[in-house]
């Protein structure tokens, strides 16, 4: 399978910043990991694109932790991402599927729910983190992502996200696009962009068609528009560890630790993000004890 890698470009005279993405075989990974059934794929696969394109606004090192909890049967969605491309995300129940909508899409709406709150957090490496909230208005994911960037960063913006599922519950094809208006732009520009994003085709037929990255920011604003300045791989990566876990055990204070010792004779973690299970020996939990 090819590479998943986002593009960044300009467009309409650098009015107008663009990024897309391919995330067929990130999202594949997640779902491999939490084996999500089709509509929480979808719903997953949505979240984890939106917040590799978001991470990618960052810096390296910096990362956000995107949190959506619209009050349905999916329970929330977790999504970590930083500015290198790397991803990781989880969905409180990954086993949930619906009978299709009436557009015959999956029914991400239904699974995600529209009571609740999308949360962003980002740690730009300051001590005070960047935190914006906005209330879920579809459940279908694009466009709270985009009256998030409206409403929280003040960033006109169109989202588009798709995901298309196999029969066999594997990822078809994945992938994204965010078109923000810079400071500036002109009516024409904004005009322009409006009725190029509202001819479109669904994003997840666009990606199904085979068109890359470049030329979905192509199919959006055009492609006698819009330049292409860089473009990133990007990949599933989780940080988690038998330190990190070990470092939470110590954490949990002397009588929860005595407590693993006495009725477990030792102690398993498992990791949210990548399902990863880490073992933990009685002689381990009575050192870490007595390190305390």
């Amino acid at each position: 399978m090819t590479q998943d890698y986002l593009v960044r470009g300009l467009a309409f005279n650098d009015e107008v910043r663009a990024f897309a993405v391919k995330t067929t075989n990130t999202v594949q990974e997640a779902q491999t990991r939490h084996y999500t059934w089709p509509t929480a794929s979808a719903a997953l696969g949505r979240s984890m694109t939106a917040g590799i394109m978001m991470g990618s606004m960052l810096k390296n090192e910096e990362k956000l932790t995107i949190t959506i909890d619209g009050g349905g049967p999916i329970g929330k969605i977790m999504v970590d991402a930083n500015g290198k491309g790397e991803v990781r995300g989880y969905v409180q129940n990954p086993q949930i599927h619906f009978p299709l909508n009436e557009q015959g899409k999956l029914d991400v709406r239904r699974a995600v729910g529209t009571e609740g709150m999308l949360n962003v957090v980002k740690d730009i490496g300051l001590k005070d983190y960047f935190t914006g909230s906005t209330p879920i208005v579809s459940g279908e994911l694009g466009e709270d992502f985009t009256y998030y960037f409206v409403t929280s960063e003040q960033v006109p913006s169109a989202v588009g996200l798709g995901v298309l599922v196999n029969p066999d519950n594997s990822i078809k094809a994945a992938g994204g696009f965010i078109i923000q208006l810079m400071p500036g732009a002109s009516e024409e520009t904004i005009s322009a962009i409006e009725e190029k994003i509202n001819q479109m085709e669904p994003v997840s037929k666009l990606i199904d068609r085979g068109l890359s990255p470049e030329e979905l920011i192509e199919t959006v604003l055009g492609k006698e528009n819009t330049r292409i300045i860089n473009n990133m791989d990007i990949d599933f990566k989780c940080n988690c560890s038998r330190e990190k876990f070990l470092n939470a055990i110590k954490g949990l204070g002397e009588a929860e630790i005595d407590g693993m010792i006495e009725e477990d004779h030792g102690a398993e973690a498992e990791c949210h993000f990548c399902r990863t299970k880490y073992q933990y020996s009685e002689e381990e939990l009575v050192a870490l004890k007595n390190s305390l």
